[in-house]
C-alpha cells in the first residue's frame, strides 16, 4: 500500500478544506475522531455483520468499499494531525481470529486509545486493525487504494460544489 502517497493526498485535501472553511487555526482532532467513529458505524451498517435478527445480506461490495475508504480518509487525517504522516511505515496485518463484528469493536477501542494518547503506536495499531477489517471484508490493498483515489476526487468536487 502506498501510504506516503495517500498521506500526501490527504494532507492536500485537509489543507484545501481548512482553507476554504477558515479552519487553519482550529484544533480539529476531536471532530475528526467523531467523524471516524460515525464512518465506522456507517460501514458496520452496510456490512450488516451485527444484525443477527435480519436475513437481509450485506450491501454490494462497491457500497461497502466506499464506506470503508471514508474511514481511511479520517484515519490518515488523524495521523497527519498527530504528525505521523512522515514516518516510515511497514504495515503488518496478520490474519485476525476476530469475526467482522469483533474487529469493528476492536477498532472502536483503538480509536479511543488514539484519542487519549495521540501516540504513534496507537495510530499504527489503529491503521493496521482497520486494514485487517478491509481484508475480512474481502477488500484487497489495490481495491482500497483505487477507491481512495476515486473518493479523494469526489471529496474535492464536493468542496467545489459547497457540499
Amino acid at each position: 500500500m502506498q501510504l506516503e502517497k495517500l498521506f500526501n493526498m490527504q494532507q492536500a485535501l485537509d489543507q484545501h478544506i481548512e482553507e476554504k472553511h477558515g479552519l487553519q487555526e482550529e484544533d480539529l482532532f476531536n471532530r475528526k475522531v467523531l467523524a471516524l467513529l460515525v464512518e465506522l458505524g456507517e460501514l458496520a451498517n452496510e456490512t450488516r455483520c451485527f444484525k443477527f435478527w435480519s436475513v437481509k445480506p450485506s450491501s454490494e461490495k462497491s457500497v461497502v468499499l466506499e464506506e470503508f475508504v471514508d474511514g481511511i480518509h479520517f484515519i490518515l487525517s488523524l495521523g497527519i494531525e498527530c504528525g505521523f504522516d512522515k514516518l516510515p511505515y511497514s504495515i503488518q496485518t496478520e490474519t485476525t481470529t476476530f469475526s467482522v463484528s469483533e474487529q469493528f469493536l476492536f477498532i472502536y477501542e483503538k480509536i479511543n486509545n488514539l484519542k487519549n494518547s495521540k501516540n504513534e503506536h496507537d495510530f499504527k495499531t489503529l491503521l493496521e486493525a482497520y486494514l485487517q477489517l478491509g481484508e475480512l471484508l474481502g477488500i484487497s490493498y489495490q481495491e482500497m487504494e483505487e477507491a481512495y483515489f476515486t473518493k479523494n476526487e469526489v471529496n474535492y468536487q464536493r468542496q467545489q460544489n459547497n457540499y
